[in-house]
């Protein structure tokens, strides 16, 4: 009989009913569409920050301690200590390897750069573009500033790992004549004058040119070599000054920035597990002895404040869905009671109670929550994978496991939306209502 009412209320008010079926399918098919996006934002958004550059800055650890006068910094780019190229396989083996996307080693040498008349004093900084790194487990990585630093612009060609060549900066090259002045040809690299008696290293060298670099930044007025070169020029075969390392982590919180030492060994594996910017830093100081990691601020602080951003909008908006699927299922619902107030009496005066008529109502509003819910998480899904293309340039992934939540979400909100109705039923006198009062 129970069954049989709520089936006839279907079949009498097809037009109510498909309104508030309506209203649940929308507000399930943005809450679905927001929730997809939301639970992928944090490694989508990742990865989109990682063309930003490099997260992580690694320099031996006595370069932490300051050497400064009057803010002046004394030590000279070419001297202290120095971190061992051998180790930087071992990045590929701790807990969070596989958010390492990539390392690039620096090695800055001061020199005297001639080409035909001019002579100029300017660095000479070695690195990767694209270099196969030995991993201990005996397979290879290829990373380089290709990686960690794309938005580095060249024209013409990058040096060859191991040949004698260079790129020039955009900056320097103007100072030495231009491009066309450079490109193709010879530039010679030796100690500067002011210090040639104490330069260390190989005597003077001829580089080919083969491309001018622009970065926008230091390297834009230097001279970038392959890292073995400047190795070689500055008598440290198999060392280099600092290292950076683009790296997929999660916003940092008030746990992750706590002092690992005062952590109970739950906690500390709790961080330790988790790919907070911190733990992967600890990580990478345990397999580079002498290494000092720590963040590059205004990429990790940028990043994180997106994210929290992004990631709070689309919860606002699955909110606000939700709110507005409450608020039509509630108007729905208060107009049906209207209509239906005749037959609502006319059930109390035959011995119905409040909770029985209310489990009608419920009833209605559950079968109607399955209805709208289910169209709404398919076209929710659809809806997802338009924003993830359009936003982030791949669909958003299905997540199946979604469909219990958005169903519940459902009937959360039919069940909502119809307390107010359900309460002003229960004021129904039936004597009033068959008298037509």
């Amino acid at each position: 009989m129970f069954a049989r009412l709520v089936g006839e209320s279907f079949a009498r008010n097809p037009r109510r009913i498909a309104l508030a079926a309506a209203a649940l399918a929308v507000g399930m098919a943005v809450t679905t569409a927001t929730l997809s996006v939301a639970l992928d934002v944090g490694d989508r958004l990742a990865l989109e920050f990682r063309s930003l550059g490099a997260n992580l800055l690694v320099t031996p650890e006595s370069d932490t301690l300051p050497l400064q006068i009057g803010g002046v910094d004394y030590r000279p780019v070419d001297e202290g200590a120095y971190l061992k190229e051998a180790d930087l396989g071992k990045l590929k083996t701790i807990f969070w390897r596989h958010n390492i996307l990539g390392f690039t080693p620096f090695l800055d040498i001061n020199r005297d750069i001639q080409a035909g008349g001019d002579s100029v004093d300017a660095p000479v900084i070695g690195t990767w573009i694209e270099h196969d790194v030995a991993v201990p487990d005996g397979t290879t990585y290829r990373t380089g500033a290709a990686r960690t630093h794309p938005w580095w612009k060249i024209q013409g060609r990058w040096f060859g790992e191991s040949a004698r060549e260079c790129v020039v900066g955009e900056a320097l090259a103007s100072r030495l004549g231009g491009m066309n002045a450079l490109m193709g040809r010879n530039v010679r690299v030796d100690a500067p004058k002011q210090n040639a008696a104490s330069a260390s290293g190989a005597a003077a060298e001829e580089l080919k040119v083969t491309g001018i670099v622009s970065t926008g930044g230091a390297e834009d007025d230097a001279v970038l070599v392959p890292l073995q070169v400047a190795q070689e020029m500055a008598g440290k075969p198999g060392e280099f000054r600092r290292l950076y390392v683009s790296a997929l982590t999660e916003p940092e919180d008030a746990f992750s920035q706590r002092d690992p030492g005062s952590m109970t060994p739950a906690e500390y594996d709790r961080w330790y597990c988790s790919p907070y910017i911190s733990s992967i830093a600890r990580q990478i100081e345990q397999v580079m002895p002498g290494a000092s990691a720590r963040a590059v601020r205004r990429v990790a602080e940028t990043e994180g404040r997106v994210l929290t951003r992004v990631s709070g909008l689309l919860w606002l908006v699955t909110i606000a869905a939700l709110v507005a699927a409450a608020l039509g299922v509630a108007a729905t619902s208060a107009a049906a009671m209207i209509e239906r107030r005749s037959e609502v009496g006319l059930m109390k005066a035959l011995g119905a109670t409040n909770l029985m008529v209310g489990g009608i109502f419920l009833a209605e509003h559950l079968v109607l929550a399955l209805i709208g819910g289910g169209i709404g998480f398919g076209i929710g899904v659809l809806l997802a994978r338009v924003l993830g293309e359009s936003v982030f340039g791949t669909p958003a992934s299905v997540r199946v496991t979604l469909l219990p939540v958005v169903l519940g979400l459902a009937a959360a909100v039919a069940l909502f939306g119809s307390v107010v109705p359900l309460r002003r039923a229960a004021g129904f006198e039936p004597a009033q209502i068959l008298r037509g009062e």
